[in-house]
């Protein structure tokens, strides 16, 4: 069932996206080559607690960091370890904070150092499909305008999205219903209205769209042709004259 958010809800997970969105800008700030992913998931975990929040993913489904990193090919749930960052590299980093209850969620996905032309494009596009998917993101609208949006921009652009991951509702759980996937038809599923609080996040890959999971760890999720893939993700809510991004500062 799809939970339609009351406004002191909604300011709740505001503020829960403020500690999202700043945590985030410090951890851009952070990023260079030399630095490991754990000394980030250090620094988000000081951050969010110290701003009166917890960390969302810290015990998840007995997940055992604060935030994910994953890093060139890892598409999502890479887990904060010992790599260190090198110049080329790009990491996304998925983020979560739980506020007096409510959650708010957001992942970007940022170079370190120089990268390669086609993997900035990939950047570029994947950020660019985001806010393709929230402008579709109204009163009124079919939940899979969004999805239809997301797809659209990435495949003209050349690349290809991840079926498997979707975005979803979000609220007192972290993953609440709908989901939110990535491609398909404009004009089907729920629709939307005021109060609904979306996660909307794109996962794109440079080349196909396969991925598999790290066997070892049970989490990590790869791109199985070895290239390098995207996430970005705001939560939303939706407003009586359109939404309003959540995780933005």
């Amino acid at each position: 069932m799809i939970t339609r958010k009351t406004d002191d809800e909604i300011s709740r997970i505001r503020h829960a996206g403020k500690i999202v969105a700043e945590t985030l800008e410090s951890l851009r700030q952070a990023i260079r080559p030399g630095i490991s992913t754990i000394e980030l998931d250090a620094l988000a975990e000081r951050l969010i607690r110290d701003a009166g929040a917890e960390p969302s993913f810290k015990g998840y489904d007995g997940f055992s960091k604060s935030i994910c990193t994953s890093v060139n090919d890892q598409l999502a749930h890479g887990i904060p370890g010992s790599y260190v960052l090198q110049d080329g590299d790009i990491i996304s980093i998925d983020i979560g904070a739980k506020y007096e209850g409510f959650h708010a969620d957001s992942a970007w996905t940022f170079p370190v150092g120089l990268i390669s032309e086609t993997t900035r494009r990939l950047l570029e596009t994947t950020e660019e499909s985001l806010y393709k998917g929230i402008a579709e993101a109204k009163p009124g609208m079919r939940l899979s305008n969004i999805s239809h949006a997301i797809q659209g921009c990435a495949e003209s652009n050349g690349f290809s999205v991840v079926r498997e991951l979707t975005g979803h509702g979000v609220g007192r759980d972290l993953h609440e219903a709908p989901d939110v996937p990535n491609y398909g038809r404009p004009g089907r599923g729920p629709v939307l209205k005021p109060g609904m609080v979306l996660a909307i996040e794109p996962l794109v890959n440079e080349g196909s769209r396969d991925i598999w999971m790290v066997e070892d760890d049970d989490w990590t999720l790869m791109t199985q042709d070895g290239s390098m893939c995207a996430h970005y993700e705001h939560t939303i809510v939706i407003t009586e004259n359109g939404n309003e991004i959540l995780t933005k500062q």
